[in-house]
């Protein structure tokens, strides 16, 4: 490009010194005037030059393009030789030139009506001494792109030579900015899709034939902790590494090297992401080849998404099935056996074995309506169903209420209150906190199987009170804590494996505390026991 612009100056210092060129020569000069300007596609570079070299070839002192805009009105969109406050004077000249699709016949055909008056009119409007003028359309594929006009204030009139050169050189100038709109045009869809591309909620990664990334977005840097700019030009599987839920490596998908059936373009695999400085996500990778002419793999689009959420949903579902099943068989077991026994017509029960059996048929009955019932709350609280009733509350009377009725229960566990002397009654609903004490409780018991104390008790401070249930029970293992309030988990180790439960207790426990504005946390290590804690704010 550089080279032709060199040889356009070249040639247009040796036409306006004066030299003689036969036709053929002057012909040269304008198949070389349209090399240099289709080197340049950016359209306003390209105006200004097309501009420059068309009033310097005829010889004039002013010049200006006008072009189509997107509603059909011609605007003026280059000048030379004409200070910018001056361009509006000039608007006359076009104000009611025929429509676009007749102007090259009205430009080419016959001469603008009354062009040189207006001129006249101009000139007087603008304090400048123009006195000749020529205009010639931009025309390609009989579609007219705008007009080009030159004027002089000296040298005499346009010739018809001058026009015929001009005409000729419009020509090659029309197609040169029919080339740079459409390359605006592509640059303009290419940075809309590359937009599109990096503020995707999606992972988007394309590949060269060789598998290399040519592009990778935003939303992929966030997934892998790769940088977008340091990811490119690396393999695929180097910068999406995936891992099966085994650890083992997993390949990405990868499209067939040549057109394949519609049925066979696309492909998928799911498998966790091994990221640059964060734990392992869970994404699914579906691979969709791009083919050339000759049905040659040219590229492959990877679109990545995050699905933790879902693999979390399906893993609890399984769950829920799991201990839900478990839960429920248990005491429907034993109520059905209790049952089906003291039916038996052939045996003879005394009072006192009826008894017993009828009292473990309403023992596992109330099982079964607290297990119901928690899995009803769990539901309404995932909905947003919680709902408090709060009053005034003495926490002390209330834990005493729990711990008494757990007293009845074991003979392992001794149980201890050691709550302040002025501990003032709490806002709260004391359902509702009946529920959570009763859960900590239960669960201190419940993991100490070798007995031991049970602690409840609680604090001021002067941002509220603090409430704790401690045991010397197994502890939680610390990587263990931050799950333990899930829906439905379970530590998984033998003891905790071995007892029953849904896995909702703590999950309600953190609901209901939360809805009264504190918070809840644990302190535990393994054979060290466990604390659980949990805050009102003050009134």
């Amino acid at each position: 490009m550089h080279r032709a612009l060199r040889t356009l100056d070249a040639l247009m210092s040796d036409y306006t010194r004066g030299s003689t060129y036969g036709t053929d020569r002057q012909r040269d000069y304008l198949l070389e005037i349209s090399r240099a300007m289709t080197a340049r596609l950016d359209l306003p570079s390209l105006l200004e030059l097309t501009l420059k070299s068309a009033v310097e070839l005829l010889r004039g002192q002013v010049g200006l393009i006008v072009l189509r805009g997107r509603d059909d009105v011609l605007s003026v969109r280059a000048s030379y030789g004409l200070p910018a406050g001056l361009v509006r004077f000039f608007q006359p000249l076009w104000a009611d030139l025929p429509g676009l699709r007749d102007l090259h016949a009205s430009l080419s055909r016959r001469p603008i009506p009354d062009l040189q008056m207006r001129l006249g009119l101009v000139s007087a409007a603008a304090g400048l001494s123009l006195s000749q003028v020529v205009a010639l359309p931009l025309v390609i594929e009989e579609e007219t792109l705008g007009a080009i006009y030159i004027f002089r204030s000296r040298g005499g009139a346009f010739s018809a030579r001058d026009r015929s050169l001009l005409a000729a050189f419009a020509d090659q100038a029309a197609i040169a900015v029919r080339n740079a709109e459409l390359y605006q045009q592509v640059s303009d869809e290419r940075q809309s899709l590359s937009t599109s591309i990096d503020n995707s909620a999606e992972g988007v990664m394309i590949l060269d034939p060789a598998g290399n990334v040519q592009v990778f977005n935003r939303a992929l840097a966030h997934m892998t902790g790769w940088d977008a700019q340091d990811a490119l030009g690396h393999p695929a599987a180097e910068v999406l590494a995936l891992r099966d839920r085994q650890g083992q490596p997993l390949s990405l998908p990868q499209p067939p090297g040549q057109r394949a059936s519609a049925a066979d373009s696309r492909s998928y695999v799911e498998g966790d992401v091994v990221r640059r400085g964060g734990p392992p996500l869970t994404v699914g990778v579906t691979a969709t080849p791009l083919y050339d002419e000759e049905g040659g793999l040219a590229r492959a689009i990877l679109n990545v998404v995050d699905i933790t959420r879902f693999r979390q949903a399906e893993e609890l579902k399984s769950t829920f099935v799991s201990i839900v099943s478990h839960e429920l068989k248990t005491p429907v077991a034993l109520i059905k056996g209790y049952a089906e026994t003291l039916r038996r017509e052939d045996a003879d029960w005394d009072r006192e074995t009826m008894q017993d059996s009828l009292d473990v048929i309403a023992e596992e009955a109330d099982h079964l309506t607290h297990l119901i019932d928690s899995l009803l709350e769990a539901s309404r609280i995932q909905a947003g169903g919680l709902k408090l009733e709060p009053t005034d509350v003495n926490l002390v009377r209330l834990a005493e209420k729990v711990v008494e009725g757990f007293r009845t229960q074991t003979v392992v566990h001794t149980f201890e209150l050691d709550f302040a002397a002025d501990f003032p009654p709490v806002w709260g609903d004391p359902e509702r906190l009946q529920e959570v004490l009763s859960n900590l409780v239960s669960n201190a018991v419940k993991y100490s199987p070798e007995g031991g104390t049970v602690w409840v008790g609680g604090r001021l401070d002067g941002a509220g009170a603090t409430i704790y249930v401690a045991d010397e029970g197994m502890g939680i293992p610390a990587e263990e804590q931050d799950r333990i309030f899930e829906r439905f988990y379970r530590v998984e180790s033998g003891l905790h494996r071995s007892t029953e439960g849904t896995g909702l207790g703590l999950y309600l426990v953190k609901a209901i505390v939360e809805a009264h504005g504190g918070r809840v946390w644990v302190e535990s290590a393994p054979g060290r026991g466990s604390i659980f804690m949990f805050t009102f704010p003050g009134r």
